[in-house]
């Protein structure tokens, strides 16, 4: 039997006006929409622009040989999976990727509650394939908590928090988290953190190397977030949470590890607070980093930890592995001595443990 393969970096395209028609009228200065360019579709915050893309960066339709067939359309889609070997996905949302943005706390829960009820039942039929990460609210954590909750018992088993809080919203260090990585622990639900998220400038170098710096940089926001998170206690308090990082590289995650370890002791009288366990174990138990071409992962896979690591392809980004999925996982696993389990647990067992994700040819 051919490997079970779970992509952990996944999107959809929602409809173009699904958050105008969800916010009220006096707050449509707060909604998210997209506009469409003679070469972009620009995804917007009222008239406020917040990212750029590209038409041809994946669309339903088309004849070209590598065309992102379903961005949007799930039988479109499941054609392009099963072309690519690839039988499960995590969903992110293209647009409300923004919605941390939002500014107004009842606007960014409207926003989120907007895409939360479309994608669930988007998905709905098809759970068996798909794991949608539903949006967190951040402007007020108790909005946070309760959508949480609320996005728990409509089916969700991934929810999303931004990878660089925004101005106004307490970092990750501090114990006003505590209430909603306590939820992630109680149900078992992990926390999702997609790179570019929150108050991140994509586009803070310029001049020559600006898209190489940049774009290489991405990988900062999660090294950041997880040196919150473990240096501010979040995470040893709340032992049972699991975090997960999109689209930001993996192997760089054993190396971390190792520097804290080595700052925790060193610098042992002014580290505050203490932790429970060394912040490397605390790394290696709840953490975990999805990635694509990190060849190192595999190599280091022992020091590293299997389960701090998940296989994804990006799709329909056209910076993922959509059609050649099968020829990089081939050359990820190239003249590296893995078992069979091993494999099995990188490319999609452990994410689909993790997510809870319910697929027959799995169980099989």
């Amino acid at each position: 039997m051919s490997d079970f393969i779970f992509s952990a970096d996944s999107h959809v395209r929602e409809p173009y006006d699904l958050f105008t028609k969800a916010m009220p009228e006096h707050l449509q200065q707060y909604a998210i929409n997209a506009v469409k360019q003679e070469k972009s579709i620009d995804t917007m915050i009222g008239d406020t622009l917040c990212i750029r893309v590209p038409l041809d960066w994946g669309k339903d339709g088309g004849q070209v040989t590598d065309e992102r067939y379903g961005s949007n359309k799930i039988d479109l889609r499941i054609i392009d999976m099963d072309r690519d070997g690839i039988d499960a996905e995590l969903i992110f949302p293209s647009l409300g990727l923004v919605n941390y943005l939002i500014e107004d706390a009842e606007a960014e829960l409207i926003s989120a509650r907007a895409y939360n009820d479309w994608c669930i039942n988007h998905f709905r039929e098809h759970l068996d394939r798909f794991v949608p990460a539903a949006i967190m609210p951040v402007r007020d954590l108790g909005n946070t908590v309760s959508e949480m909750q609320r996005a728990i018992d409509m089916g969700y088993t991934a929810v999303m928090l931004p990878v660089v809080p925004c101005d106004g919203i307490a970092l990750y260090n501090m114990p006003d988290w505590d209430p909603v990585f306590a939820l992630s622990d109680k149900t078992k639900t992990p926390i999702i953190m997609h790179t570019g998220t929150g108050k991140v400038n994509i586009r803070a170098a310029r001049g020559p190397g600006g898209a190489l710096i940049n774009y290489t940089r991405q990988m900062e926001d999660a090294t950041n977030a997880i040196m919150y998170l473990v240096g501010g206690g979040v995470l040893d308090r709340n032992p049972g949470a699991k975090v997960v990082f999109a689209e930001c590289g993996a192997s760089w995650l054993v190396g971390m590890g190792e520097r804290m370890d080595e700052v925790y002791h060193g610098h042992e009288h002014f580290i505050q607070p203490k932790l429970s366990r060394v912040p490397s174990q605390i790394v290696r138990e709840q953490i975990v980093c999805a990635f694509q071409n990190d060849k190192n992962c595999v190599v280091n896979r022992k020091a590293m930890g299997l389960e701090t690591m998940i296989w994804a392809s990006d799709y329909p980004h056209k910076e993922g592995t959509f059609p050649h999925s099968q020829r990089v996982i081939e050359e990820l696993f190239k003249d590296v001595d893995v078992t069979p389990e091993e494999r099995a647990a990188i490319l999609g067992g452990t994410a689909a443990k993790l997510f809870k994700l319910k697929n027959l040819r799995l169980a099989a």
